[in-house]
């Protein structure tokens, strides 16, 4: 639990000129791609109760030296280690006052109204613990990433992305409310929720913690919400690359995980006989094709890694050595 209470309860509803937002970005060996983040919310950001937090995670040069000369007004905390999304993140979280708390990738690029819509979403909101905005391909503006997701099917950890490589026509505008999950490259959480359900779980690493997230705060009875109303720009997959052995290692490993740790032993029986069935030779397979065959030792590393990890257990770093 965290050791700071709110200022209000769910039942009083602040103004929300009066409510303050942290925005709160990782960067990890990006240094160009962080500066760029921060000058769009310089430029683009047209909502004035906020502070922004940039944690460092443990980049080979330390570029905080740096930044606090050049951005005097931001917060910037620096880990001598890699903690992995969710540990970069929880340790803006400990730094953070604000009453809503914005997650940001540092590969993403703001448009005007994104904070000051979103911080009034949760207002005029309470029962809503976190929502994303709808998101698109900053290499492809007008194409769509995120408007919501399905569902999620627990028996083969299957959902669907909501509007991914649509073009924008405007279809989804207007649309907003629950949602399966919202999208860890821009989600906005209220304070009492994470009270709540605790920080964001760092057994993932990288990869599917903010599902897990998700499913935490949701058990502890808040809704999760999107708002197409606002939109924000992302690219993509910077920091592991759009297709590597790192990414590959991740989502495998966290897809098992988040079952174990999620559904019950007997659904997690079924999706184990599935993904070992039915993913395992069309992983292996399309790797094969791709002339990808490194990926097929870190595939089932991945899954190695469930046979000797508890679901509680935490990894700093990875090695394909």
């Amino acid at each position: 639990m965290l050791a700071f209470s709110l200022a209000y309860d769910r039942g009083c509803i602040p103004e929300v000129s009066m409510v303050k937002v942290s925005i709160i970005t990782v960067n990890y060996n990006q240094p160009e791609v962080t500066e760029a983040l921060i000058d769009s919310i310089h430029k683009m950001n047209d909502y004035f109760h906020i502070e922004v937090i940039v944690v460092d995670n443990g980049s080979r040069v330390d570029p905080v030296p740096y930044w606090t000369g050049r951005y005097p007004h931001i917060l910037f905390i620096r880990s001598e280690h890699n903690l992995g999304f969710a540990g970069g993140n929880n340790l803006g979280i400990e730094q953070a006052t604000g009453t809503y708390l914005f997650f940001v990738n540092n590969d993403t690029i703001f448009t005007p109204a994104l904070v000051g819509g979103l911080a009034s979403y949760l207002t005029e909101h309470p029962l809503v613990g976190m929502v994303s905005p709808k998101i698109h391909y900053f290499e492809n503006p007008t194409m769509i990433q995120y408007a919501g997701y399905t569902a999620m099917n627990y028996y083969t950890a299957s959902n669907a992305c909501v509007g991914q490589f649509e073009e924008d026509s405007g279809q989804y505008d207007g649309i907003k409310g629950p949602t399966g999950f919202i999208h860890g490259a821009a989600m906005m959480v209220r304070r009492k929720a994470i009270e709540v359900a605790g920080l964001m779980p760092v057994n993932y690493f990288l990869y599917y913690e903010e599902f897990d997230w998700v499913e935490a705060i949701k058990r502890a009875g808040f809704e999760v919400h999107v708002n197409n109303d606002f939109s924000i720009y992302h690219k993509e997959s910077i920091s592991v690359g759009k297709n590597s052995a790192l990414k590959t290692y991740f989502m495998n490993r966290n897809r098992i995980l988040f079952i174990r740790r999620n559904t019950t032993p007997l659904t997690t029986i079924v999706f184990g006989l599935y993904f070992l069935l039915l993913v395992s030779p069309r992983n292996i397979i399309g790797y094969i094709r791709s002339g990808n065959y490194q990926y097929i030792s870190v595939f089932f590393k991945a899954i190695l890694w469930n046979f000797k990890n508890a679901t509680n257990s935490q990894e700093l770093g990875f090695t394909l050595k």
